[in-house]
């Protein structure tokens, strides 16, 4: 029996044609997202990458490009939507951003930390 399902024997409008396409849509539909690492796409993705984190707390490296110009009073609102889209959650709130400089003092990038 498993080898007709497999080789797939059954004539189109059989039962257990209905079935099997049932089960193969119930795996589409109801299959989580994580189980894919399937993420949204968001505007600027490649400026944002996720580390690991610890303690509660979501840590993210920003390119110095995303932010730009805008004032330390508003990056926190900034990145709050795109880093909710990465996550996939509404909750997130980003609680600092700090500024990542090298040995000569040149802006590299920003850390972000965010609460879920």
């Amino acid at each position: 029996m498993l080898k007709r399902f497999i080789l797939w024997e059954y004539p189109r409008g059989g039962w257990q044609y209905d079935v099997m396409v049932g089960v193969i849509l119930a795996f589409l539909f109801l299959t989580p997202r994580d189980w894919f690492r399937d993420q949204p796409r968001i505007h600027n993705a490649r400026s944002i990458a996720m580390l690991p984190s610890e303690n509660g707390s979501s840590a993210f490296w920003i390119d110095k490009e995303l932010l730009g110009d805008t004032p330390e009073k508003q990056q926190t609102a900034k990145l709050t939507e795109p880093l909710r889209a990465l996550t996939g959650n509404r909750h997130l709130s980003v609680t600092r951003v700090e500024e990542v400089r090298g040995s000569e003092d040149e802006l590299l990038g920003y850390m972000a930390f965010a609460r879920p």
